[in-house]
């Protein structure tokens, strides 16, 4: 599952992911092995924590963030909040929480983009794109397997944000425009 609706109202929709079940998976196989080399090994006490610490270390490097994206109409604005636990533990500070805060109106386009995941394959995941140009993950990490969880997310915030509706004076802007460019056109006799 690409992101998880915790709360979806007219007015707030509040997307939420949490590590996978790979990322823990990976976690607690790394810890075994640590856990296995400290165990079965007649090394000294220290060298048995070394092997417990530096394991434990790299399994929490490899574990997911996890990723909250509001998406407030009554303040205009769109919080994406990131916790890293492995940041966290290195600094043992607020380092580990993240935040980006952008303008609802500033958003023109939500897309799905697919990116190599290093020795899986393929991976999808929603970026939001910019008035500016700029464009932001939705997420840090993509999402491996079906695209259609991720385009599903991508429908949803597309539909939240009204972005698929064309405003109406656009068109009579539009029509207009080209009403007075045919008048000035110079008629050839």
């Amino acid at each position: 599952m690409y992101m998880l609706v915790e709360n979806h109202s007219n007015f707030v929709l509040h997307l939420k992911r949490s590590p996978s079940i790979r990322s823990w998976s990976l976690l607690v196989g790394i810890s075994s092995v640590g856990l296995a080399a400290a165990y079965y090994s007649e090394d000294s006490l220290g060298w048995k924590l070394f092997y417990l610490a530096g394991c434990l270390f790299v399994a929490v490097q490899n574990l997911e963030e996890w990723e909250e994206a509001i998406f407030d109409k009554d303040g205009g604005k769109v919080f994406l909040k990131t916790f890293n636990l492995y940041k966290k533990l290195l600094t043992l500070s607020r380092a580990g929480h993240e935040q980006v805060v952008v303008p609802l109106d500033e958003i023109r386009a939500v897309n799905v983009e697919e990116e190599k995941v290093r020795y899986l394959g393929k991976g999808y995941l929603v970026v939001l794109r910019f008035v500016t140009g700029f464009s932001h993950p939705l997420t840090q990490s993509a999402v491996m397997g079906s695209r259609s969880d991720v385009e599903a997310v991508a429908k949803l915030i597309t539909s939240f944000l009204e972005l698929n509706k064309v405003p109406v004076h656009q068109y009579l802007e539009d029509s207009s425009e080209t009403d007075d460019n045919d008048e000035e056109e110079p008629k050839d006799k």
